[in-house]
């Protein structure tokens, strides 16, 4: 009876095995470079270049304990603080059950293989490791974008909690802009009920300048306020995950400018 064909892509991460034995490199790429894309270094240090070179490349990384230069141990170890969703396995030849005890309390590797390996637990081995990293990674990317949106949705709720809280404050400005106006607008007609001349101040262009200036501002703080109370409602636009604020606020000041 046929195994169940699966429906993950082995090949779209690569395994990396270091070992210093040729043969132990060759015999691993003979075996299951079929089903698997494999990369091979014969020394920790070349391991770690290699694995630094491929960082999002690498799911998988077996290496063998005992190595000229370094222990199969310390490579995990870095490549764990490196990017801890890597998945690590270590092998041995030896009984080196203190090497695995230390990986396993180190949090370091998923599985110790023993040599000389069983080639299908081994490939099955492999292949359960490859899904739990692609099921983890999938995981991962969801996480991102429900958390995506989720900041967005906050966001928004916090721009129309603000545009409430402006709209209200409106309301207690329109109430003191009203008088404002109102003086406005009757002080011609009272200056001419009067009998203020024009011709009597010493400085006419002044007070026509400031009569028209602060009719402009005052077309500004309505105009402000008119904007204030559309922010209370929630916005159609997309919410961008960064907003410039000091733009935001010196676009805001600047409506208020002459």
């Amino acid at each position: 009876m046929d195994a169940p064909e699966s429906h993950y892509d082995y090949k779209k991460f690569a395994i990396l095995y270091v070992d210093d034995e040729e043969r132990s490199l060759k015999n691993f790429a003979r075996a299951f470079g079929d089903q698997f894309r494999i990369l091979t270094a014969p020394s920790a240090q070349e391991g770690l270049r290699l694995f630094e070179e491929n960082p999002n490349d690498v799911a998988l990384l077996i290496t063998d304990q005992r190595m000229p230069g370094g222990k199969g141990v310390e490579l995990l170890e870095k490549v764990r603080r490196a990017r801890p969703r890597t998945i690590r396995i270590l092998t041995s030849a030896y009984s080196d059950l203190e090497a695995a005890i230390d990986a396993v309390n180190s949090g370091a590797i998923y599985k110790y293989v023993t040599k000389p390996w069983d080639l299908p637990q081994l490939e099955s081995t492999l292949k359960r490791a490859m899904e739990f990293f692609l099921v983890q990674r999938e995981r991962d990317q969801i996480l991102r974008a429900k958390l995506s949106e989720l900041r967005k949705v906050v966001i928004t709720d916090r721009i129309v909690s603000l545009g409430v809280l402006a709209s209200g404050l409106g309301h207690y400005v329109r109430n003191s802009l009203v008088a404002v106006r109102t003086f406005m607008e009757l002080m011609p007609k009272m200056l001419e009920k009067e009998n203020a001349k024009m011709e009597q101040f010493q400085d006419k262009e002044f007070w026509n300048d400031f009569y028209a200036h602060v009719q402009t501002q005052l077309r500004h703080i309505v105009d402000l306020l008119q904007n204030l109370g559309e922010a209370s409602e929630k916005p159609s636009f997309e919410i961008r995950e960064e907003i410039d604020i000091a733009s935001l606020f010196l676009e805001s000041y600047s409506r208020l400018r002459p």
